[in-house]
């Protein structure tokens, strides 16, 4: 199992609206992508450098502050984290433009395990 890079660290949003106007309007962040979503939820990613930052609010994300390491294989990743016995709080999914899943480390940190479908 090989790790390349943090694809992104991801903040957990009560408000949306608030925070996107503390991190774009305070801080200067440009959104790259913007995901809105029904009652106020979606997701919103910031490009730095190499590094993506996101914010996101859903009635499902319930994960808290999140980093994710960016494998090159990530079928193989997965089943040597579940050979090791790891726990998996979200098991591997597909979004439109990634493969995800959600483990936690031994003291309980949540740690996603992320590849892109098309690298950069």
């Amino acid at each position: 199992m090989t790790f390349t890079e943090v694809s992104f660290t991801s903040y957990p949003a009560t408000d949306l609206a608030a925070s996107r106007a503390f991190y774009e309007n305070v801080l200067g962040l440009k959104p790259g992508m913007v995901i809105p979503m029904e009652n106020g939820a979606g997701w919103v990613e910031y490009e730095l450098g190499s590094h993506t930052f996101g914010i996101g609010k859903s009635d499902s994300w319930d994960h808290g502050v999140c980093c994710a390491l960016e494998t090159d294989d990530f079928d193989a990743a997965v089943a040597a984290l579940k050979k090791a016995g790891t726990q998996f709080v979200m098991e591997p999914f597909d979004c439109p433009g990634c493969r995800m899943a959600l483990v936690l480390d031994p003291a309980g940190n949540k740690l996603m395990i992320h590849h892109r479908k098309t690298q950069q």
